[in-house]
């Protein structure tokens, strides 16, 4: 195994995260806020630690492969959280806390333990913020330009549209994420503008665009974008979330001219349907059932449900009402949501539509066949036969997907939370999502009562979740080590 390339990563990482701090240091100095030293002195240790690191590594580049890339995918995900959750450290947070608040913006969560952020320092604020900005991008580069090559979950599905992005059958994972970083920042400065001239604040339209555009849901005040809900900002923050959800690949190809491709793509169709369905279940759910009688005239109830529906099926967590009191069916609905997530290569979390479309088609396919046993059949996705090692693929990685839930679930319910409170964390903190079911992780709630063990298992969760589970049991493995 070539640990040069790997250490050279991991240093020029850690010199982006030191960095990231700098702009909140000049924040909390125009804000007249004493502890700007703690993010001045954190950029200076760890761009120090980084340049020394990638320095030392050297400048010749080996020949990577797929296990340099499982290790080096993984071990992101370990000390990242950890440099990061050094300014959390130095103000006071406990090392759970900060931690989990860490992964949950590395990984784009967007669980928190912190209350009043209303009167929170903007600096601390504005690290949450940028937390999730990378975790986002870092998300999308990763499900383009990585998952693909190491065939995980069947993402070896998109291996094409890979090369397409790059122009090359074998392409270079910084090409790709050259293109996908500039898309991603263009929408983060449009989505900003937008909030601006909606009636935003200049402070709250850039954290709001960077946590939107990350499907990552971290805000500003304690009411999320319930502090906005009578304003355009609501129906800004739709548009982009939607947007968080798509495929970054087909996007760069439509910025090449191949407009078509998005419609294509069987992702976004599938995509939309779901978002609709779900809206048209919940509204007329909500609308017209006896017991939601006290909103149901309410004026924005179409607008919140829309809004509610994108936002959980994203991964995005944003709250313009608490949808916890639309009854017993609406929760059914978010709770399945929360699984699905949006299309592979966005920013968007869960298990993704296209594996939810292959499970669907593959049950399809199957029952056919068994109504027909001596006809041949076989699955097909975007019109093309689908091989059986991604099959194969995707079904493993349905099964440890929820698998994991189960597990975490009754590691959680050891803790003393109800049955409802334990599946949702567990599922909300694997599928990403921020926000969960019940009164204490609901849209009104945080997860700062949690255990300290529970608080662990969710970032194991949150961590598990982003890294497409099949990574970290590769690197786990004994064979892994032995060569």
């Amino acid at each position: 195994m070539q640990l040069q390339p790997i250490l050279s990563a991991l240093g020029k990482l850690l010199m982006l995260t030191g960095g990231a701090m700098v702009p909140c240091a000049i924040v909390d100095v125009v804000s007249g806020i004493e502890t700007w030293g703690v993010f001045g002195l954190a950029a200076f240790v760890l761009f120090g630690i980084g340049a020394i690191i990638a320095i030392a590594s050297g400048s010749e580049k080996p020949r990577t492969g797929p296990r340099e890339a499982f290790l080096l995918t993984a071990l992101v995900w370990v000390v990242l959280p950890l440099a990061a959750a050094f300014p959390f450290l130095a103000l006071g947070f406990s090392f759970t806390d900060a931690v989990f608040e860490t992964v949950s913006g590395l990984t784009t969560t967007g669980a928190t333990i912190m209350t009043g952020l209303d009167n929170e320092q903007r600096g601390l604020l504005l690290w949450r913020s940028i937390l999730q900005w990378i975790g986002g991008v870092g998300i999308i580069v990763t499900a383009i330009a990585i998952m693909p090559m190491l065939r995980v979950g069947g993402m070896q599905l998109f291996q094409a549209e890979s090369s397409d992005v790059s122009g090359r059958f074998l392409p270079h994972v910084a090409e790709i994420a050259s293109q996908i970083v500039w898309l991603y920042i263009g929408l983060t400065v449009l989505c900003g503008i937008c909030y601006v001239f909606a009636g935003m604040s200049t402070f709250d339209a850039v954290n709001h665009a960077m946590t939107t555009m990350a499907a990552g849901g971290f805000s500003t005040s304690d009411s999320s974008m319930g502090k906005f809900a009578d304003s355009r900002i609501i129906e800004v923050c739709i548009v982009f979330m939607f947007v968080a959800g798509l495929p970054f690949g087909t996007m760069v190809l439509m910025m090449h001219g191949r407009v078509r491709n998005l419609w294509k793509d069987p992702q976004p169709r599938f995509y939309l349907m779901i978002v609709v369905v779900a809206v048209a279940i919940l509204y007329i759910c909500v609308r017209f059932h006896p017991q939601t009688a006290f909103i149901r005239y309410d004026e924005h109830l179409f607008r919140d449900t829309v809004f509610s529906v994108i936002s959980v099926l994203t991964g995005t967590g944003y709250a313009s009402t608490d949808y916890g009191q639309w009854g017993s069916l609406p929760e059914i609905v978010f709770f399945t949501l929360m699984f699905l997530g949006g299309c592979a290569g966005s920013a968007a979390c869960g298990m993704n539509v296209f594996r939810v479309e292959i499970l669907l088609r593959t049950i399809w396919t199957y029952t056919r066949q068994m109504l027909s046993p001596n006809r041949i059949m076989v699955v097909r996705y975007a019109g093309q036969p689908v091989r059986d090692d991604v099959l194969l693929s995707v079904m493993i990685f349905i099964f440890l997907y929820l698998f994991v839930f189960s597990v975490s679930t009754v590691l959680l319910s050891l803790t003393g939370l109800d049955t409802i409170s334990s599946l949702s964390a567990a599922a909300t903190s694997i599928s990403n999502v921020g926000p969960g079911l019940g009164s204490i992780f609901g849209p009104s709630g945080t997860f700062q009562d949690l255990e300290p063990f529970a608080k662990w298992v969710c970032s194991i969760n949150m961590i598990f979740g982003r890294l497409e589970l099949l990574t970290i049991f590769v690197v786990l493995t004994p064979r892994f080590w032995q060569y």
